[in-house]
């Protein structure tokens, strides 16, 4: 859409449908999206619609007037990092990134000191930790747990809010962002019911890709009444926790969440597809091992060791003849990015060169909504009243840009 096709009368009313939301964020975090209520998850994806409306509308939504993102990375990342600074931005937030190996952390600074050190007026920390398995959202839960306790006893001034930028069990912005999608993509959350989803492993010439991507997918998905397949080798299960939501979602949304082995099986009759690599467990468990006793050797090993168990299923990629088991051999391709493209990032990947090529814009019109699903959970923690807020900025009209 241009910026002048986004009426102000088009965004009243879904403003009205927010205010009628009762979210659980306020002075709180985000961290696992299937701890989060049904009205949190609506608000969450209403509210990054209405931020993407306001800027297609060229409207300023800036709603800080002082104040600070802070962000903590622990694993490289390009779309996150960049989603975390621009919807903190969107709302007038300036951005910091927390160095650890040029921080005091390096000196023996515990985690919780660094917690509260770092919430000096800072609205939000929003953290991607997601190396070590069994230990990414447990690292989170203590940064909370140290800014409410700094709150509490009057060392803080507000209660600074976590985001989970993406930890060992879950990717909530990538999950979120991937749903509003589909809801442009199919024309709202209700034309998503009895829709066919493939989440599947593919392979990877790398070994140590997160799992967090495919169990926060399933567990949204299913939550949404979509008929979701799991599909991947034996040996690269995912964890309990995700998989026991999907399927308690499922039950309670109308859809369904089934596990294969086949790779073809889930594609057949999909109407979306998300084809994308992740470790086996039993490898990021020892991985993460190996890398806290900084032990170079057995990496090494483990990583020979791992790519040729990958090299075991060159055959899971998403190529056209895949494509052609799809509903009408049309299915949307879904994926996180980067993308492993066979014959352009590497020799053997997730996905045809082919098939990415018609499907590359339409990733990054999947990427584009993260920074807005960002800006809606940074909006919902930090007032009591997120939709008077944006009520405030439609009846403001303050251009984004001036002149």
């Amino acid at each position: 859409m241009s910026p002048t096709s986004i009426p102000m009368d088009h965004i009243r009313p879904k403003i009205e449908r927010l205010r009628a939301l009762r979210p659980a964020l306020h002075d709180r975090d985000f961290l696992l999206t299937w701890q989060q209520s049904d009205e949190t998850i609506a608000f969450a994806l209403l509210a990054a619609e209405i931020l993407q409306d306001l800027a297609r509308a060229g409207l300023s939504a800036r709603v800080f007037d002082t104040g600070l993102g802070v962000s903590i990375f622990r694993d490289k990342s390009t779309r996150t990092r960049y989603a975390f600074r621009s919807g903190c931005n969107l709302l007038g937030l300036m951005t910091e990134e927390l160095e650890e190996s040029s921080s005091q952390i390096s000196h023996g600074e515990t985690v919780r000191e660094t917690a509260a050190m770092i919430g000096f007026l800072s609205e939000v920390v929003g953290i991607r930790d997601d190396m070590y398995l069994g230990e990414g959202h447990a690292f989170m839960r203590e940064v909370a747990e140290s800014l409410d306790e700094s709150w509490r006893e009057g060392v803080l001034v507000q209660r600074t809010a976590v985001i989970n930028l993406q930890c060992d069990l879950d990717h909530p912005t990538q999950s979120l962002a991937d749903l509003r999608h589909l809801i442009e993509t199919f024309g709202g959350v209700e034309a998503l019911r009895g829709k066919r989803l493939a989440m599947t492993w593919a392979h990877s010439p790398s070994y140590g890709k997160p799992l967090s991507v495919p169990q926060g997918v399933v567990a949204l998905m299913a939550r949404m009444g979509m008929d979701v397949v799991l599909a991947h080798p034996d040996g690269y299960e995912l964890a309990d926790e995700p998989l026991d939501a999907a399927r308690r979602f499922a039950g309670a949304s109308g859809g369904s969440f089934t596990v294969t082995h086949d790779m073809g099986e889930a594609f057949d009759k999909a109407d979306i597809v998300y084809p994308k690599s992740w470790a086996p467990m039993a490898v990021m468990r020892e991985r993460t091992r190996l890398l806290r006793a900084r032990d170079t050797a057995k990496l090494a090993d483990l990583e020979r060791e791992a790519l040729a168990t990958n090299a075991r299923h060159r055959g899971w990629e998403c190529t056209d003849a895949m494509m052609s088991r799809t509903m009408g051999g049309r299915a949307l391709y879904m994926h996180c990015l980067p993308a492993d493209v066979t014959g352009v990032s590497c020799d053997a990947g997730e996905v045809s060169k082919s098939v990415f090529e018609r499907a590359r814009l339409d990733t990054y019109r999947e990427a584009g909504h993260k920074p807005f699903v960002v800006a809606a959970m940074v909006l919902g923690t930090r007032f009591a009243d997120p939709a008077g807020v944006l009520a405030d900025v439609l009846e403001r009209a303050t251009p984004r840009r001036r002149g």
